[in-house]
């Protein structure tokens, strides 16, 4: 099913991909972007990413587990000054990335609210558009409390996307492909997830599966090895999906 589905949305990503949002691109092209992250631009594709996923100039948007900000930048600056994102990290997230997100944000990106919170209470504001969580969704599944990171309420994580978005809003989940049928098994071990797991679980919550894209397919890796292996960091399997809270 999910390689018909695949199929069927191939050709939708590559309209959208010819047809980019300038506001995206311009985005991406700004100057005043590091060299670290035009780097990684080279296997993230954020501009693809953000144009298959339809972030629009305006949009109210929340970039969860946003780590040290790498998407939060790019889309306060597609979205513009009638836009804004919330960057939210839980305390696991916001020790990883220690001051990267304040020095990224600070006097440089009026539009962007950054936030450190528990994951079961966000905080989240009301009626946003879009919600993002780049190799990220698969953490609130993790359970390491030996490293800080304790076991999240999921159900109330979720619970709180669906009803901070407004209906028609947009939840972009990105993340590193799991063995299919494996579930959640990987993701203490590899930092993978199932991506039909995924999608149970969030049309379990209300949302309706739109749109999945094969953007950052990568078919030569095997599922197998840790997300951080140097064999394959930043050039893992990774699905983008695109759910939708129903009208009404």
């Amino acid at each position: 099913m999910l390689r018909t589905l695949r199929t069927l949305t191939t050709l939708a990503c590559l309209v959208g991909a010819t047809s980019l949002a300038a506001g995206i691109t311009d985005a991406v092209a700004h100057s005043d972007r590091s060299d670290e992250d035009r780097t990684r631009d080279a296997t993230s594709k954020p501009a693809e990413v953000l144009g298959f996923l339809g972030l629009e100039e305006g949009m109210q948007v929340a970039d969860l587990m946003a780590g040290g900000g790498y998407y939060t930048e790019i889309i306060a600056r597609a979205v513009g000054s009638t836009g804004h994102v919330t960057a939210f990290n839980n305390t696991g997230y916001a020790n990883f990335a220690g001051d990267a997100p304040k020095q990224r944000f600070a006097g440089r990106l009026d539009n962007v609210t950054y936030s450190v919170a528990e994951a079961e209470a966000m905080g989240l504001p009301d009626g946003l558009d879009f919600v993002i969580m780049v190799m990220s969704f698969h953490d609130v599944y993790w359970v390491a409390p030996e490293r800080g990171w304790n076991k999240i309420d999921t159900a109330k994580f979720n619970a709180q996307i669906f009803d901070a978005l407004k209906p028609g809003g947009v939840l972009a989940i990105v993340d590193h492909a799991a063995a299919d049928g494996s579930g959640i098994g990987a993701v203490g071990t590899l930092h993978r997830i199932d991506e039909a797991f995924v999608i149970d679980e969030l049309k379990g919550v209300g949302f309706e599966l739109a749109a999945s894209s094969e953007i950052l397919r990568n078919a030569d890796d095997p599922r197998s090895a840790l997300v951080f292996d140097p064999s394959i960091r930043r050039k893992t399997d990774r699905f983008v999906l695109k759910f939708v809270k129903p009208e009404g």
